[in-house]
């Protein structure tokens, strides 16, 4: 099996593929996009990518490239939790509380902010392309006193020094990430009794209430909801399509049921997935 993810080497995504294909050929991919377009032409059977993370939100690009550019559908997901250290290199071990620049993706920095505020208060913060990247960074740098903020893949991998461990500022830090395949193309992933459905909607225009009949048709057969996310259409202001997550498996009589009662009211529905998801 060949599977693409969001790379560099020892990104959270590699982490996330290494742990549900242990046994498969990896390839990494410079962006979103493009691990996605690999999937769609039929080079890898699956992408790993981003969707969620629990303090910074959903990952448009990710949602957005789903829906308006690729074809492909969610075939399982996986929940990983997000462990953020200080990384610098070896050389500069004995100096990591004065280092210069600390270079992470932005989301990293957002999530170590305390730390950072505590720790180097008036050090300038470098954004990076991932995690990686900025552990990359500082291996290919000894000569420069700077750090990098990443997971522990990050510094065994770049042969980094872990000077200060899991200085995230929140202890309940996961990032769920999907894995898209084309449809009908078969993913062996480890048994999970975990289930989920999502549904992309969109509303009829100018009738009044509409959502709260979408949401009826959930409610009345007992169908829990665990995610509910709007997003523009890109076609002009007020027009959204909203994301829909239900923790059921797609079932002969209620999903379908429920999918009948919204087209009846004159909306629009795509089936984006029913898949499994797994804890790591």
């Amino acid at each position: 099996m060949k599977i693409g993810y969001l790379g560099p080497k020892a990104t959270f995504t590699d982490f996330a593929a290494r742990q549900l294909f242990s046994d498969a050929e990896r390839t990494p991919y410079v962006s979103i996009p493009e691990c996605m377009d690999a999937a769609a032409a039929g080079e890898i059977d699956a992408a790993i990518v981003p969707l969620e993370n629990s303090i910074e939100g959903s990952v448009n690009i990710t949602i957005d490239y789903l829906v308006h550019e690729s074809e492909l559908v969610i075939a399982g997901e996986a929940v990983v939790p997000i462990r953020q250290h200080l990384l610098v290199h070896k050389a500069n071990i004995d100096q990591w509380n004065k280092a210069e620049l600390i270079y992470s993706h932005p989301h990293a920095l957002a999530q170590c902010h305390k730390f950072l505020h505590k720790e180097f208060k008036g050090t300038p913060l470098e954004n990076m392309a991932s995690t990686a990247a900025a552990a990359n960074y500082v291996k290919d740098h000894p000569e420069m006193n700077i750090a990098a903020i990443a997971n522990g893949l990050a510094a065994e991998e770049y042969e980094l020094a872990m000077v200060k461990e899991n200085i995230h500022d929140y202890s309940y830090n996961h990032t769920v990430f999907a894995i898209l395949a084309k449809e009908g193309h078969t993913i062996s992933l480890k048994p999970s009794d975990d289930y989920k459905t999502t549904l992309m909607i969109t509303l009829p225009s100018d009738q009044a209430g509409a959502l709260h009949q979408v949401l009826s048709a959930f409610s009345w057969r007992k169908l829990n909801l665990s995610k509910i996310e709007s997003r523009p259409m890109k076609t002009g202001l007020g027009k959204y399509f909203f994301i829909i997550d239900i923790n059921l498996k797609m079932d002969e009589v209620l999903i379908p049921g429920a999918i009948a009662e919204l087209e009846a009211l004159g909306c629009s529905v795509k089936l984006l997935g029913s898949y499994t998801s797994h804890r790591i």
